[in-house]
């Protein structure tokens, strides 16, 4: 029975990307199962800094009336307001950019529409990526927020406007939101995906990752920025060896977190999973305060001209962090690389033991209230690594919301990390 048009909007990316490689499927029907639902949702949602339906529905059109461009042909995308575009303002969720339009796309989203993606506008961001919030609202509740800095690209994905959306993170930014959310949040290794055009806040952090509805989708959209055409080929029976870690932040996490932790802990027994508990090294435990002194010396200097020539135009909040980030000496951060590279050491050792290490996604259910974002503390250390790092969602807690568990594999094993986290969202999804 063929699709009603609504129905459209929510087909998973993968799903979307089939029809359309065969035409079963116009890029036109897509996008405008799509635009209905923006046209519905946006106003309590506010996923959306700026969008333009009817230049997204030309692009749809010549795409339908020409050959397939590429394994994105056809599927609209929504793009976090750090990355750069050629089509529309890139504002960085600050008013310090508010009039700034760029001439080129960000070599991400250049790699995307090469691949016949439509990017059909620009998802609202935090300011400059870091803790103050834009407008975007928690589609499942909109008293809620939907993490940050994502926000807007998560709450996209979520709501149906969009299959797909490009994120960044340097602290939890996709997989924070994608565990509010209720979707997949994939950050691939640190330096796959090229960073050129995305508003810079921490060289050694920012990663370029993305968001679909399954483990399948982020694969296809990040395999497209990376260059990385096998992780659309993953093998099909990858069982992998779990280490559990609760690490030491455990009591931070709300009990529905837990008992959904733990719950995910024995429905992966119950398929045959080989677990292990896994504890961390203090070096590797000490890495949550060395990442937060590490980005807020970084962001110190990346953020240099909006500091000295626009100060009253940055949050009180981020200027917080950034007269922190001033007080942390050069002797420090050749400390802090030092401590870094021990963790690095132990780390690679430790995953010879298990495939992929799972913790938590997030402390519990997104926060009430739109004053924050949530708190990062259960990702700092695996973005400090630098590992690929992967939220699927797990169940609902007590208010209704969203819950996720991370799955993090070794560092450029990206591949591999699709492969065993696909195999554990399908064994989920049968139990």
């Amino acid at each position: 029975m063929p699709l009603s048009d609504p129905d459209f909007s929510r087909l998973t990316a993968s799903d979307a990307a089939r029809l359309l490689q065969r035409r079963a499927l116009t890029a036109q029907a897509l996008l405008g199962a799509c635009i209905e639902v923006i046209q519905d949702r946006e106003p309590q949602v506010l996923a959306w800094r700026e969008y333009d339906a009817p230049r997204a529905m030309e692009q749809a059109r010549q795409l339908d009336q020409g050959p397939i461009r590429g394994p994105l042909h056809g599927l609209p995308l929504g793009v976090k307001d750090l990355f750069d575009t050629r089509d529309f303002p890139s504002g960085y969720g600050s008013p310090v950019y508010r009039q700034h339009r760029p001439s080129n796309d960000a070599a991400a989203v250049a790699l995307c529409r090469e691949a016949g993606a439509i990017v059909l506008g620009k998802t609202v961001t935090t300011e400059f990526a870091t803790f103050t919030p834009g407008p975007t609202r928690n589609p499942h509740h909109p008293a809620h927020t939907p993490g940050g800095s994502s926000s807007g690209s998560a709450a996209a994905v979520a709501a149906h406007m969009v299959p797909l959306a490009l994120g960044t993170q340097t602290a939890a930014s996709v997989i924070r939101p994608a565990a509010y959310c209720g979707i997949v949040g994939f950050k691939p290794s640190f330096g796959l995906i090229p960073r050129a055009g995305v508003k810079s806040l921490s060289e050694s952090l920012d990663t370029v990752g993305g968001f679909g509805r399954c483990v399948d989708d982020v694969a296809l959209l990040t395999s497209v920025m990376a260059c990385a055409p096998q992780w659309r080929q993953l093998p099909e029976d990858r069982k992998p060896r779990i280490g559990v870690c609760r690490t030491p932040q455990w009591d931070k996490a709300s009990p529905a977190a837990r008992q959904a932790f733990e719950s995910t802990v024995q429905r992966l027994i119950a398929v045959g999973v080989q677990v292990v508990d896994v504890t961390l090294a203090d070096s590797v435990s000490a890495l949550t305060d060395v990442h937060d002194e590490v980005m807020c010396a970084e962001a110190f200097k990346a953020l240099a001209d909006e500091r000295v020539n626009h100060p009253d135009l940055l949050s009180e909040r981020l200027r917080a962090m950034l007269e922190r980030g001033s007080r942390i000496t050069f002797e420090q951060s050749l400390q802090h690389r030092a401590q870094l590279a021990s963790a690095r050491h132990r780390m690679g050792r430790d995953f010879a033991g298990y495939d992929l290490l799972m913790t938590p996604s997030a402390c519990g259910e997104a926060d009430s209230g739109l004053e924050g974002t949530g708190d990062p503390l259960f990702s700092r250390i695996w973005s400090l690594l630098g590992l690929p790092s992967l939220n699927l969602p797990v169940g609902v807690g007590p208010q209704g919301l969203p819950l996720g568990v991370q799955l993090i594999g070794p560092v450029m094993s990206d591949t591999a990390t699709l492969a065993f986290t696909r195999w554990v969202e399908q064994a989920l999804a049968r139990g």
